[in-house]
């Protein structure tokens, strides 16, 4: 069995336009509200987790209503690009409201927003699995997780060189970030089948003896799961939540933290995220390969290790140094170990038919942790100084290291379905 891997690019469009305004909304938003509106680190930090609240209700009751829905363009399809195309349109707002310092506008078109992103989050990631065939989704997400740092990549360039803070409308590295939006949509719509693609996946798992109930961990196909799983499968969303509050308290105060503590103003904040970005692109389809050789949960833990190692040298630069960029290398890495084996892990626990609602659980997770720690480390960094933010996430990042220990399924078994296979032959 063979990942398609042209197939597998072409799905991760979804995700590249995902990532590209994530990014710049991490990494611009904050900076508005900061300096366009005056508000506070911890009123900042509260805001910034909007859409995680949003998120936390939306994507499990999405991810599973699109698991129920049925169209001529499959079931995922018709949420991204009704998700798409709402929130390009009020995207163009929010620098249009900064510039004339309206906050009341840019509060409603980034309400807006956010609950148009959030209504594609699930169906998007969920079509990975849908057209993947179960021992190759570490590969396949390797390859989405790709495709979603070009995004990342593609926003911080936009950002780094259309991005100005001196009171001048920002409205072209908006409309950049919406350009590649569409035309990441577009692109999926002609060249993705998902009702055909689905249905090929399915067979393929059929043809090497991949059935419900041998590829999801003894859950069969009109079962519950068993304690062990369960069990595996609660230390799994706990360990994401963890690694999610260590690595998003860097992430949404990261621009903030290199203009007041390293002293990059403007956009060069965007430098080392670029470096952590090509490092993890450099590395997803290896680390892909490796965790079907070593396995998920190993890969996972190498990666909260060396994630663990970068916040903590992170811990001893108080000015901008050539080094800062090699610890960001390294980071990169570690999240990316991390990204390609949680997702299928998390889905390995469940049937073809539950991806969508599973994918939700995967993301309430994430979000419930983007909820909380945006806030508490905001509150921390306003009291105590920024220089609290690494030592804040390598205790969490520990925290999600103990956690990941005790689970015991969703790894991938490729070489054993192989052999089982070869031996029938």
């Amino acid at each position: 069995m063979k990942l398609n891997y042209k197939r597998t690019f072409f799905v991760g469009f979804a995700f590249l336009s995902i990532c590209a305004f994530w990014e710049l909304y991490e990494g611009v938003i904050p900076k508005m509200l900061e300096g366009t509106f005056g508000l506070g680190e911890t009123v900042v930090g509260a805001i910034m987790a909007i859409d995680n609240v949003l998120a936390l209700f939306l994507l499990p009751l999405l991810g599973a209503l699109s698991d129920k829905v049925r169209t001529p363009i499959g079931r995922r399809m018709p949420f991204i690009i009704i998700g798409t195309l709402l929130a390009s349109v009020f995207i163009i707002l929010l620098p249009i409201a900064d510039y004339q310092g309206n906050i009341i506008l840019f509060m409603i078109a980034l309400a807006i927003v956010l609950v148009a992103m959030a209504s594609y989050r699930s169906p998007a990631v969920a079509l990975i699995p849908d057209v993947t065939p179960k021992p190759l989704r570490s590969k396949a997400n390797a390859i989405i997780n790709f495709m979603g740092t070009l995004g990342g990549i593609y926003a911080l360039v936009m950002t780094l060189f259309l991005y100005k803070d001196d009171g001048s409308i920002n409205l072209p590295v908006f409309i950049s970030v919406v350009a590649i939006m569409l035309l990441s949509v577009i692109f999926l719509m002609t060249t993705i089948k998902e009702n055909k693609l689905r249905e090929k996946a399915r067979e393929e798992e059929k043809e090497f003896d991949i059935d419900e109930e041998t590829a999801t961990d003894d859950i069969g196909s009109n079962e519950e799961m068993s304690a062990d799983v369960r069990r595996s499968f609660i230390f799994i969303l706990a360990s994401i939540f963890l690694w999610f509050f260590a690595y998003n308290a860097v992430k949404t105060a990261f621009s903030r933290y290199a203009d007041k503590v390293w002293g990059l103003g403007g956009g060069t904040y965007t430098l080392p995220l670029m470096v952590a970005f090509g490092a993890a692109l450099i590395s997803y389809i290896p680390i892909g390969i490796i965790s079907s050789k070593i396995g998920r949960k190993k890969t996972i833990i190498g990666g909260i290790i060396i994630l663990t190692l970068s916040y903590l040298c992170g811990t001893l630069f108080s000015q901008p140094s050539p080094l800062i960029n090699v610890v960001f290398a390294f980071t990169g890495i570690g999240w990316a170990s991390i990204n390609v084996n949680s997702y299928p892990m998390v889905v390995e626990m469940c049937r073809n038919s539950d991806t969508g609602k599973y994918t939700g659980y995967y993301y309430t997770c994430s979000m419930a942790a983007q909820i909380i720690t945006p806030i508490f480390s905001g509150f921390l960094m306003e009291k105590i100084g920024y220089e609290i933010l690494f030592p804040y996430a390598v205790i969490f990042s520990l925290a999600s290291l103990a956690t990941m220990l005790f689970v015991k399924h969703g790894d991938s078994k490729p070489s054993k379905v192989r052999k089982q296979k070869e031996a029938n032959i």
